[in-house]
């Protein structure tokens, strides 16, 4: 009786080991990784929604780059692919990657999920445009707070854990520009709850590498996200696609002429948001911030359920 249980115990060690060690589906890590992280007691934090084949095949590619090293005068591939054979190559090599996923699959990444690009900024203001950025301090300058779809409360600083496939965007000066762009591959949590993010990155500091940061790494803006997650705050000078998204609201509930919804948030979106606050209840700031949003969605809901026009016929056939 006494083999068995220690047969029994001697089991499920194993087994919780086996368990421990084994890497999700759509993660590829070698043994020597996957025992290094259970050496170091962390665990891949399961992503929010699953992880898309175009960004399996994505991190497939960008992770068989590693170790490539650039030659004289910071040359690589991915500058040359990018026009700019010298180029300090970060954003080149995450844009020649999802290139590469286009190439190959015959699929229609580069400009659409992803950006391309080779200067500072640029990268992030896309993201910013299409409204798929999450910062990390839960504030995106010249828009405002942000929150996740679907909840009430703001996003606090630190308080967003990137997903495989979101660009990470860097800036080491007062000014706030980017400095350098990483692909978040995973993440993972310790036994006293610190969450790194382990990026692909190429240009770190002459070749393509892994590198993990800690959530809380000052130098870290903000992420460029695979999926449409947070919105944010909007007023008078924003331009994005949210703000189009906005107007196209405001505009179906009769308050803003249709030749005004261009996405960038003007005078007569202002003047709009500020007449739909006055009918709702809410401060008049002509901004609209967390309460507006969530109140015109619900209403333009309830508005459409209330016209006909708005139905849908369904064919028992």
């Amino acid at each position: 009786m006494k083999k068995w249980f220690f047969f029994l115990l001697v089991l499920m060690a194993f087994l919780s080991v086996q368990a421990f060690a084994a890497a999700p589906d759509w993660l590829e890590l070698t043994g020597e990784e996957l025992t290094a992280l259970e050496a170091a007691q962390e665990t891949v934090i399961a992503p929010v929604k699953p992880v898309p084949l175009h960004v399996r095949r994505l991190l497939q590619i960008a992770r068989a780059e590693i170790g490539y090293t650039e030659g004289r005068n910071n040359a690589t591939k991915y500058g040359e692919w990018s026009g700019d054979t010298n180029a300090n190559w970060c954003a080149e090599y995450v844009c020649w990657c999802v290139d590469q996923v286009d190439q190959i699959y015959q699929t229609k990444l580069l400009n659409t999920v992803y950006p391309k690009y080779s200067s500072k900024n640029i990268g992030r203001n896309w993201f910013i445009k299409e409204g798929r950025y999450i910062a990390r301090r839960g504030s995106i300058p010249g828009f405002g707070s942000q929150w996740l779809i679907g909840h009430t409360e703001p996003i606090v600083k630190n308080g967003y854990v990137p997903q495989p496939g979101d660009w990470m965007f860097f800036a080491v000066s007062a000014d706030g520009d980017t400095t350098h762009v990483a692909m978040v591959e995973f993440c993972t949590r310790d036994e006293q709850g610190q969450v790194r993010i382990y990026a692909l990155e190429g240009n770190k500091p002459d070749k393509v590498q892994q590198t993990a940061y800690l959530l809380e790494d000052e130098t870290i803006q903000g992420y460029g996200t695979v999926f449409d997650l947070a919105d944010s705050v909007l007023k008078s000078g924003c331009e994005s696609r949210k703000v189009m998204e906005l107007q196209r609201m405001l505009c179906e509930i009769g308050l803003l002429n249709e030749i005004h919804a261009t996405g960038t948030y003007g005078t007569h979106t202002a003047e709009a948001v500020r007449a739909f606050q006055q009918a709702n209840g809410i401060e008049l700031t002509g901004v609209a911030g967390h309460e507006t949003q969530l109140a015109l969605q619900s209403y333009v809901q309830q508005y459409r359920m209330e016209h006909p026009e708005y139905w849908e016929v369904i064919d028992d056939d």
